[in-house]
């Protein structure tokens, strides 16, 4: 009798214990919410912005709610230069970067903008599918997580007067961005006039005379309305605009390894989202544009073999002093391999 009385109060403590520790360990709970700072220059309005935010919803979702992704947009952590630093302070723990910012990270990036070198979608897909790998292991040793790699659209030159040959452009005042320090370099080697120009000041340039000519997205030239005066685009595709995401390491981390997969998986997603999405609204761009005056100067197949022609004479300057010799090389293997199939 005295053995079930003393059983009876052994699990009415184990009980208690119980309790007390769910009770205990509540407040513990409560604090797993992991929050990861988004930083991004894009507007949220735009195709980039909608997919982070679908982002940030989706990896919520995975997540049961135990990371929440806050976004901020339209640039108000600071430039890609301030957002880096913040980042490597932890004070923000992820962000959107161009190729400049990419550039930044890892210099061996921008040379997947060399000018000229990849001319089309289809030949930028076959060197980010070979070559990914590696920038992304870049990416990591200096500290970072690629989340996502997208595809901006591609650079064009626009211009008051029409520009069909290298010889045309040389004879104009190119703006250029002064943080794209390698192509600036790059242009100028190529016995370019460049002008450093902020995207800002960049309409009140051309409207003063300052500059004649810009290489920059049509999304961008749409945006800031610069076709009102430089009416002309060569269709020569210049270079990819890249863009992508990245987190620091540290954040990472913290990350249960439980949901890593499943987020990186969402991340693919936003990834195709979004490229589907520049593509479209690039397009839509060039044809809104076009509707209020901007002219279209379509090079012919002649004077696009001028502009590769000119582009070579110049690889020793090029490679090697600006651009990464390594990746180059690299780059123009995949591009030899996929133009023969062709």
């Amino acid at each position: 009798m005295k053995s079930m009385k003393y059983q009876k109060k052994c699990r009415v403590l184990i009980w208690v214990v119980l309790f007390f520790s769910v009770i205990q360990a509540a407040p513990l709970y409560a604090q797993r919410k992991i929050t990861i700072k988004l930083a991004s220059l894009v507007p949220e309005n735009t195709p980039w912005g909608a997919a982070i935010n679908r982002m940030s919803v989706e990896w919520a979702k995975a997540t049961n709610g135990e990371v929440e992704l806050v976004v901020y947009h339209n640039g108000v952590a600071g430039s890609e230069g301030d957002v880096l630093r913040k980042l490597n302070l932890n004070q923000i723990q992820a962000a959107v970067f161009t190729s400049i910012g990419l550039n930044s990270v890892t210099p061996e990036i921008m040379t997947v903008s060399y000018p000229l070198l990849i001319r089309n979608d289809a030949e930028l897909e076959a060197v980010l599918r070979k070559l990914r790998p590696e920038l992304d292991a870049r990416i990591e040793k200096n500290g970072f997580t690629t989340l996502a790699w997208a595809r901006a659209g591609w650079v064009k030159i626009f211009s008051k007067a029409p520009v069909f040959t290298p010889a045309e452009l040389r004879r104009q005042k190119l703006g250029t961005n002064p943080d794209e320090l390698e192509m600036l370099q790059a242009f100028k080697a190529m016995g370019f006039q460049m002008v450093p120009v902020n995207m800002n000041d960049v309409l009140v340039s051309l409207n003063g005379g300052m500059i004649d000519a810009i290489y920059q997205s049509p999304i961008s030239v749409a945006g800031y309305q610069l076709f009102g005066v430089a009416k002309n685009m060569s269709t020569i595709n210049l270079a990819p605009f890249m863009g992508g995401i990245i987190m620091n390491r540290t954040a990472w981390r913290r990350i249960p390894d439980r949901y890593k997969d499943r987020l990186m998986a969402i991340c693919k997603q936003i990834e195709t989202e979004i490229d589907g999405s520049i593509a479209k609204l690039e397009a839509e761009a060039v044809a809104t544009m076009t509707r209020y005056g901007l002219t279209i100067n379509q090079l012919s197949p002649a004077q696009e073999q001028e502009w590769y022609r000119d582009m070579a004479q110049h690889e020793n300057e090029l490679v090697g002093p600006i651009f990464n010799k390594e990746i180059y090389q690299k780059i123009t293997d995949i591009l030899q391999e996929y133009r023969k199939g062709q």
